[in-house]
């Protein structure tokens, strides 16, 4: 039997990502992620263009990591005739519900051209200890 987090449905897990939010604004609250999965650990790269370090925090929590952070940029171009600006900041975060074998002591993150990868290590399976069994004399 397997057993049901109390986070279960509450966020996306690594097998079924969130679907939603069409516009631009809603898509960098909820930044475009990919997960997958080696034979050592789960991988979640999240795109975060424009964010630094400083501005990002990565939670581990009841099997569930959490990324927030926000981002704060603007540009600017001039013409003879024309002026633009663009401006885009706020604050972000996604979770993700982790497998039961993650062991979210073991997280390592890396922030790389704009994309946050994020590292949590598998546990090793568990050996279930042989119990010696006593025999009584009858």
């Amino acid at each position: 039997m397997v057993e049901k987090s109390h986070t279960a449905g509450l966020w996306p897990s690594l097998y079924e990502p969130f679907r939603g939010f069409g516009s631009r604004v809603a898509d960098w609250l909820a930044p475009a992620s990919d997960a997958s999965a080696d034979e050592d650990a789960y991988r979640i790269s999240m795109e975060l263009p424009g964010v630094e370090e400083k501005d990002i925090d990565i939670s581990v929590s009841g099997g569930v990591v959490s990324v927030k952070g926000e981002k704060s940029s603007s540009q600017e171009e001039k013409g003879e005739t024309w002026f633009f600006s663009e401006r885009q900041y706020g604050a972000f975060s996604r979770s993700f519900r982790l497998p039961q074998d993650a062991d979210g002591d073991r997280v390592e993150a890396e922030l790389k051209d704009g994309v946050l990868t994020i590292a949590v290590s598998k546990k090793a399976p568990e050996e279930p200890e042989a119990t010696k069994v006593k025999i009584k004399r009858g």
